[in-house]
């Protein structure tokens, strides 16, 4: 399937086809997709409109990896940062530092935080305001993550994500991510808050409701966000979503010249283990 390139953005991969330009390089970020029950509904966040990259959009909770993430003094609980590389063919330390900013950006970008005291529970409010100044600290990367969970007694909790998909902005992007998609649950007790930063607003939504927005042109979803929520839609439950087998499989863009026109081809993404 080919995407139209116009313009700037046409030209300027025809110049990385042709080995004129260099692509820039890929920064390793987690996404994660929450999602809650009754009916399943996905939280989406809406980019603002001055953003660099995906302005306007409507996206899952993520960013890029704090080489901080990556710290061994992470209190973590749950399958380890080798089988989390195993799933995603990646080294023990980027394992490590992709699962624990996947549980970082969700607490900075929704206020839902995946720990809890030991490997068995959960925290139940982060509604607080010494919460808040807490989250806030972490967006200004004037706490590490390490820091913030030593200070309040937790451990990270990895057994609540779910390895869902990888996808890699294309070549012709000036801002490039070398993206690992989880998926969790929203845990009992806890709920979202409209946390601003760099959204303009935020959303429970079915994941058809959110499909068919993008189509109406009501709601602007990036291809990954698109992939992810049509695979979503398939399921009635987040333990429906947690009990399919998954394979992932590495997904990169690529543009191609068809007919004397710049396109983007998007090959599948990761489906159903055998």
């Amino acid at each position: 399937m080919g995407f139209p390139l116009p313009g700037e953005v046409g030209e300027r991969a025809r110049e990385i086809l042709a080995g004129r330009l260099a692509p820039v390089p890929a920064r390793d970020a987690a996404t994660v997709v929450l999602l809650r029950d009754d009916p399943l509904e996905a939280y989406l966040l809406r980019r603002k409109a001055t953003m660099a990259f995906a302005a306007g959009a409507y996206v899952f909770p993520g960013g890029s990896v704090d080489p901080r993430d990556a710290d061994h003094t992470v209190a973590w609980a749950g399958p380890p940062p080798a089988a989390w590389g195993e799933v995603f063919r990646a080294d023990e330390n980027t394992a490590r530092g992709l699962v624990c900013a996947a549980v970082r950006e969700t607490f900075e970008e929704s206020g839902v935080l995946l720990a809890g005291p030991d490997g068995d529970t959960v925290v139940t409010d982060t509604t607080g305001p010494d919460w808040e100044a807490d989250r806030l600290a972490l967006i200004a990367r004037a706490l590490s993550f390490a820091e913030f969970l030593d200070r309040r007694g937790l451990v990270l909790r990895s057994d609540l994500l779910k390895a869902w998909a990888h996808w890699i902005t294309p070549v012709v992007e000036p801002r490039r991510f070398d993206t690992r998609f989880f998926v969790a649950a929203l845990p009992a007790g806890q709920r979202t808050r409209d946390v601003g930063g760099e959204a303009s607003g935020v959303a429970w939504m079915r994941p058809s409701a959110a499909l068919a927005a993008a189509r109406a042109g009501a709601a602007h979803l990036l291809p990954p966000t698109f992939r992810t929520l049509a695979e979503m839609a398939a399921f009635e439950s987040a333990g429906d979503v947690f009990a399919c087998p998954r394979s992932i499989t590495t997904v990169l863009p690529e543009p191609a010249e068809v007919d004397g026109q710049m396109v983007l081809m998007i090959p599948e993404t990761g489906k159903a283990a055998e």
